[in-house]
């Protein structure tokens, strides 16, 4: 059995704002400073558009 997928701390290209995002995201995730898309679900791991500043754990 796996373990939990870890948070991604995502730095905002847009704004340099920094949030969390669940590694496996399944929908949009907007920033939540300006509104700019920082990950999109792929079915897997999620696609950034912003910097992955470190990862935590759940």
């Amino acid at each position: 059995m796996r373990g939990p997928s870890p948070f991604w701390i995502v730095k905002c290209p847009d704004c340099s704002g920094e949030q969390p995002v669940f590694s496996r995201a399944a929908t949009t995730i907007n920033c939540l400073v300006c509104g700019a898309t920082l990950a999109t679900p792929t079915g897997g791991l999620a696609k950034l558009r912003g910097e992955r500043v470190r990862v935590e754990s759940a």
